[in-house]
């Protein structure tokens, strides 16, 4: 009896569902390590002194953004951001971790670059608060679009465009001081 395509994947890929439910135990902690996994390309930048010097910050912003949106958009990540939402009555530890493994880190580390960049007199930097605007303003309204599947990933150069854009109208709405 040949065995049903499903199954065939799995043991190419050498698991099966109940060996990962032996390493992991539920779906749930398989979302979660997955989460954890994808995470750890979201760590701040390694050098946020470069984000304390007038030319430099800039691009660091606006790598953050480019790394952001390429590691957020790749279809996988996009799925368990599906997943999460759709297991959030089921399943809400999915949905917590995904809020402080992955987006917490990402608003902290945008709040250390703005905070440099501030402390080093560097820009205007109102509020805390203000790393949801940015989020906002390099986001628009793309997470949407790609959770309905009502957009494509966009292509690398769209998503440095975003984050250049981005970064330009953050020297537009918190200008240098003086």
């Amino acid at each position: 009896m040949r065995r049903p395509a499903r199954w065939r994947l799995r043991r190419a890929r050498g698991f099966q569902k109940r060996e990962l439910y032996a390493l992991f135990g539920n779906k749930e902690a398989m979302l979660v390590a997955c989460i954890t996994e994808r995470a750890q390309r979201l760590k701040a930048p390694t050098d946020l002194r470069a984000a304390r010097q007038r030319n430099f910050w800039p691009k660091v912003l606006t790598a953050f953004g480019t790394r952001l949106l390429t590691e957020t958009t790749d279809p996988v990540v996009v799925a368990v951001f599906r997943l999460a939402i759709s297991e959030t009555v089921h399943a809400p530890k999915v949905a917590q971790a995904l809020d402080s493994i992955a987006r917490k880190p990402t608003r902290d580390a945008l709040r250390a670059i703005m905070a440099n960049a501030k402390s080093a007199g560097l820009v205007r930097w109102r509020s805390r608060r203000d790393d949801r605007k940015i989020l906002g303003l390099l986001w628009g309204d793309l997470m949407t679009g790609l959770l309905l599947q009502a957009a494509d990933r966009p292509s690398a150069a769209e998503i440095a465009r975003r984050a250049r854009d981005t970064t330009t109208a953050l020297l537009q709405i918190y200008p240098e001081p003086g």
